[in-house]
């Protein structure tokens, strides 16, 4: 089977690519390298000889010529929430307009698509009104988690509007030209290959700042670091997608919530006492108590249906996310600082 990964040189892109590499599939790549730490992922592919696209995903000319492929895997995304107050044009062209001209040669070549979607296509308010705290003084009581039925109408970040977007478009061209596709909404992802920065989540962000011993700021809900999130490791991720690449003719034109569930989820402050005592290292926080409006007290995923349909289910804990991501940082300092 011929892959095409679009973001084949970001987080997700590149540990996808090594591992359905691993499994036999013929992988290339599209990446227009223009995010920090792309050029080390495309060398770990060029050791592979997995071929990378210098291509920017808005281009539909470019996109057009490009060979065909039986699936095409659509990771590409500007992912940082905050970008998308920065650089609507941006976001907009790469995360929405891009994945159009992904569908367009999807459709004519035939092509079978998985889209790497979001938890942040959820409405802000509504999961604010779950807590209905300013101030999230104690431990958060997990009342609800999130699944696939769930309401998404409402603000939820222009990110998570291209991201929703993106869902209902590949739904529309399922309808129109019988395109076969998967959608996986992912909640936190993390595990090697993040560089610490705040564009690839916070876990990979906090193991940084704590190896480094930079001040770091609990931000939002009085600044007590109570917000809680759930974490998938990406290698659970990469398990998952190679079931269901498997399993495409059975199982198709489905979206499923995917993420660390509550087998695998952590608050800030919990996550600062697990970077302590791994780093061995303790760091000054300030608290910021504004909370921006984009932020949200908790987010936990709902696996039910993706567990029915494939029997997955993370194996690796917060503690297990953690560890592998501290030593892929601890183990190439030198690389990053060099490319950052």
């Amino acid at each position: 089977m011929k892959v095409l990964i679009t973001g084949g040189c970001g987080f997700v892109g590149t540990n996808l690519a090594m591992f359905l590499h691993s499994k036999g599939l013929k992988i290339n790549c599209l990446d227009n390298l223009s995010r920090k730490g792309s050029i080390y992922n495309l060398n770990l592919l060029k050791g592979k000889r997995i071929k990378n696209f210098k291509l920017d995903i808005s281009n539909y000319n470019k996109i057009q010529k490009l060979p065909r492929y039986d699936l095409i895997i659509d990771c590409c995304a500007e992912a940082a929430v905050e970008i998308s107050k920065k650089d609507i044009d941006k976001v907009i062209n790469t995360n929405f307009l891009g994945t159009l001209n992904i569908l367009k040669k999807a459709k004519k070549d035939k092509s079978k698509i998985i889209f790497i979607s979001s938890s942040r296509v959820y409405p802000i308010r509504e999961i604010n009104n779950l807590i209905k705290k300013k101030i999230i003084k104690s431990k958060i009581k997990i009342s609800k988690t999130f699944g696939e039925k769930d309401n998404i109408m409402g603000p939820k970040t222009i990110y998570g509007l291209t991201k929703l977007s993106s869902e209902m478009l590949i739904e529309e061209f399922s309808y129109a030209f019988d395109l076969k596709f998967i959608i996986n909404r992912c909640g936190v992802i993390s595990g090697p290959l993040q560089f610490g920065k705040q564009d690839q989540g916070f876990v990979s962000l906090w193991i940084w700042g704590h190896i480094n011993k930079k001040k770091m700021k609990y931000i939002g809900y009085g600044g007590l670091g109570n917000q809680v999130r759930d974490v998938l490791h990406i290698y659970d991720l990469c398990d998952l997608v190679f079931l269901q690449i498997k399993r495409f003719g059975k199982i198709n034109n489905k979206i499923f919530t995917v993420g660390g569930s509550k087998k695998s989820y952590v608050s800030l402050v919990q996550l600062t006492k697990i970077c302590e005592k791994i780093t061995k290292n303790k760091i000054k926080f300030n608290k910021v108590k504004k909370t921006s409006i984009y932020d949200i007290p908790y987010f936990i995923t709902n696996n039910n249906l993706v567990t029915k349909n494939y029997g997955w289910q993370p194996k690796r804990n917060i503690l297990k996310v953690v560890m592998d991501t501290f030593l892929w940082l601890k183990n190439n300092k030198s690389i990053i600082k060099k490319y950052f």
